[in-house]
């Protein structure tokens, strides 16, 4: 299996969500949407496909999710998960990714810092001793032999969104 773990992209300061700030409520900006759309064209260069996309239901996590679906159309499903929100449950996420059948072989997982670092460092060390940041619409590739919430994955790759707009040019 093929994790592919991607961070939201730009999103609103917490100011500027009505009623004072509700982190969930955030949605991605014109800036964040529009330096996804390159980054996902980068993706299509690389010919990245995705079986199954896990999101945050928070706003920008799933509009996030929304753009890249909208670009890679294909056969990739969409489902969103609490473990994947800030906070969440890496060990909960990996029981509910092991559940999926037919298992997937490529998998996006969409969320918020430090979330998904956390879940990297879970399955590439076996517990929090990696230190590890993925930028706002960053994205990384781990190797997963046989997932399970320990060490089991491989890092293939880590990049930046500015690593992935010049590919896109």
């Amino acid at each position: 299996m093929n994790l592919h773990l991607l961070r939201h992209g730009i999103a609103e300061d917490h100011s500027a969500v009505i009623g004072g700030g509700r982190d969930a409520a955030r949605a991605l900006t014109e800036e964040g949407r529009t330096k996804l759309r390159r980054i996902v064209r980068a993706w299509e260069a690389m010919g990245l496909e995705f079986d199954l996309v896990f999101s945050s239901p928070y706003v920008r996590a799933r509009q996030t999710a929304e753009i890249v679906l909208e670009r890679l159309a294909g056969r990739a499903k969409l489902r969103f998960s609490e473990h994947l929100v800030p906070g969440g449950d890496g060990r909960a996420l990996v029981e509910e990714l092991g559940k999926v059948r037919p298992a997937p072989e490529n998998v996006l997982l969409v969320g918020h810092e430090p979330q998904l670092s956390t879940l990297a460092s879970l399955l590439l060390s076996g517990g929090p001793g990696c230190s590890l940041t993925l930028k706002k619409g960053g994205l990384c590739r781990l190797a997963v032999e046989r997932l399970e919430a320990g060490r089991c994955a491989s890092l293939e790759w880590w990049l930046t969104p500015k690593q992935m707009s010049l590919m896109a040019e």
